[in-house]
């Protein structure tokens, strides 16, 4: 893939940093690892994180925003997360996942979703466990050091830095409106970057 097939330019990427990963690394994830720096941190294929980007805006996008749960239990998320639901009308919990939410219909704050996105399937543990009790697709962030257990797709990525978290949710927000005919294959969200990332 060369650079102008990439949805953003390589350096936007690289600046964000979501190509760095942890020092550990899962076997699954070893896949997307392109290599190890000489400071013991992985470093993330860009080419599969934009891949696997494209693909997740496209399944996103057979669902209306009101089908789609995005959860977050990371701090460093919440922002991206509320821009991200603001700017496509997807609906979302940043902060702790409800127990039942997607199970209990009883519950005041009951959702139903048709798929959810998780921002860390460690924290986020308890929104997978509830999305595969109703057999929902589950999308997830994963970091060199998660596990995809539950998981239908990972999308590799630092999903832990600010910045990372950020350029993530505004370029999944633009695919999946592009994707959706909300806006043409050029234009861009009138929602600036910056509002997607934490200072």
């Amino acid at each position: 893939m060369t650079e102008n097939e990439l949805l953003l330019p390589q350096e936007d990427y690289l600046k964000s940093g979501i190509h760095i990963g942890t020092k550990f690394k899962t076997k699954y994830m070893a896949d997307f690892i392109y290599k190890t720096r000489p400071d013991g941190l992985s470093v993330l294929n860009l080419q599969k994180i934009d891949e696997r980007i494209r693909i997740a805006a496209k399944m996103l996008a057979q669902y209306e925003p009101g089908q789609i749960l995005v959860s977050s239990r990371r701090e460093n998320s919440w922002k991206p997360v509320k821009a991200f639901g603001k700017a496509t009308g997807v609906q979302f919990f940043a902060g702790r996942y409800p127990p039942g939410v997607l199970t209990n219909p009883q519950l005041k704050n009951f959702v139903e979703a048709k798929v959810i996105l998780i921002v860390d399937s460690w924290p986020d543990r308890n929104a997978i466990s509830d999305a595969n009790k109703i057999g929902i697709p589950v999308i997830a962030l994963c970091d060199t050091n998660n596990q995809p257990n539950n998981i239908d797709l990972v999308i590799p990525c630092n999903n832990k830095g600010k910045k990372s978290l950020g350029l993530f949710f505004w370029l999944l927000a633009r695919e999946y409106l592009r994707a959706r005919g909300v806006l043409s294959e050029k234009e861009d969200l009138k929602e600036s970057l910056a509002e997607f990332t934490e200072e």
